[in-house]
Parts: C-alpha cells; structure tokens; sequence
C-alpha cells in the first residue's frame, strides 16, 4: 500500500509505501447505483443526511444559471460548489432534476452514514481502506492507477476525471458529471471505476497518520477522529487541483456530508 512519489498529495499520509496482507474479502465490481439505492428506500423509508439537512453540494457547471444565483454561499476556498436546496440522491441537480435516465449511475449526495444505513439492510459492509487499495490495484504491484501507469489513451483519460482546463472550461463534447457505475474498463479482478466518476466511501476513519499507525496485517484506522476515509477521486479530478484518482490516494469527509460526487462501493 501506499506511495512515496512526487506526485502524492501533502498532508494526505499517502506513505510510505509498505507492505501490508489483507485476509480474503469480497468487493463489488462497481459503486452501488441509483437504482439499487431506490430499492433500499422502497423497502425502509430511509431519509437520507442529505434530505435531512435540505441541502446538498453539487458543483456549479452541471447547475442552470437561475439556481447558481439563489445560491446564498458557496464552499469556503471552493467557490465551484455550490449549496442547492433539496438537492439529494433522488434530485441530483436539485428541483427539476431526476434519475429517469440514470438508473445505472452511482448514487450520489449519499453520506457516509447513509452508506452504513444501506450496508446494514443489503447485508454487506464498506471496505477497508487496505481492502479498497487492495482491490484498485487490481494485482498490479506499485503502479498509479488501477490499469498502470499512464491516464491518457490516444489522448484522452482512460476514466472520468476532468478533461479540459478546472474548473470552468471542460473540454468541448465532456460532459462534468458521473458515468454508468459499470462504464469503462474493468481493472484485472474486473472492478470498474475505480479511478475517478465518484469517490467511495471506505470504512476507516480517517488520519494522515494512517500509515504509521495502523498494522501490516489487514489495517483499520479505528480511532474517531470526525472524519471518514474516501477514496478514488471524482469526475472534478484535475492535476492541475487534485490528483486524487490515483490508487494510492486518500481523502476525507465528515460522516454526515454529502456532494454529487460521493458515493460507495460494498464489500462482504
């Protein structure tokens, strides 16, 4: 696990690269989709943090103009994301918006206790950090991404991430939202998406001291420290702001937060 390269993220704790078992697991071969995540609802009347809160974050150019000049305030230092009122999993845009043509996309604006909550009701669970790792590599010793390591094929991204220049020009024909959960090319254990579309939620909490202080033999960072473990980028993931979509890479959230770029993969 791990990475020590220049392109690491500071303060992430994505090193140093060491060596680290993880006893067998089973892992989805894509994040869970809306259509999945209706099923839950249907059966439990689940109200996910995002309906609670009555808002969720959704970045701006997938916005029209007439919501991004209602927006009261955006994210402090990050000005593209913009607070819409009941946007959720079920209106991904906010009023207006709908999933018909989206069945098969990851669900988003779910948080990290809405993924718990599905978890418990599917029988399933997060993965671990290390599972995650693990599983991105898809048997590929030390490489950047899930597939090796170069992102361009014929000059274009070999997974969703930003394409063009961040964040307000995308490039002509690119759409900046997510893709079909089970789009693209699989990995070698035949996982998709594991680069890039939408960061997934892992069971950790999260620490830039992970590597330090959790064991070589399947690590968990157990201690709470208001935050929980992402991994694997989004669709906004440029080099120019944020590489995260590499295997290697870490992020994090509070448990309750939300955005139309989160969303979770399941494990057994």
């Amino acid at each position: 696990m791990g990475n020590d390269a220049s392109d690491a993220v500071a303060g992430d704790g994505e090193g140093p690269a060491r060596p680290v078992s993880v006893s067998a697991f089973a892992i989805a071969p894509a994040t869970v989709t809306n259509r999945e995540f209706a099923e839950f609802v249907r059966a439990t009347r689940y109200i996910t943090d995002a309906e609670r809160h009555g808002s969720s974050f959704v970045f701006y150019r997938q916005l029209a103009q007439a919501p991004r000049d209602a927006a009261r305030q955006v994210a402090a230092g990050l000005p593209w994301w913009v607070p819409v009122e009941d946007a959720c999993w079920q209106r991904p845009e906010g009023p207006g918006s709908h999933l018909r043509e989206r069945p098969d996309h990851p669900v988003v604006h779910v948080s990290w206790n809405d993924a718990l909550a599905y978890c418990d009701w599917a029988q399933v669970r997060l993965p671990t950090e290390a599972q995650w790792e693990c599983a991105a590599r898809g048997g590929l010793e030390g490489q950047r991404f899930a597939w090796g390591d170069e992102l361009m094929r014929d000059g274009v991204p070999r997974c969703q991430v930003w394409r063009g220049e961040f964040p307000n020009a995308p490039a002509p024909g690119w759409a900046p939202a997510p893709i079909a959960a089970l789009s693209g090319e699989p990995n070698g254990y035949g996982l998709y998406n594991l680069c890039g579309n939408v960061w997934e939620w892992c069971e950790d909490w999260y620490s830039p001291r992970y590597h330090q202080a959790t064991a070589a033999r399947d690590p968990l960072f157990s201690q709470p420290t208001g935050r929980r473990s992402m991994r694997g980028g989004s669709f906004l993931c440029h080099d120019s702001y944020c590489n995260r979509y590499r295997v290697a890479a870490r992020h994090s959230n509070s448990p309750d937060s939300s955005a139309g770029n989160i969303g979770f993969r399941v494990a057994a």
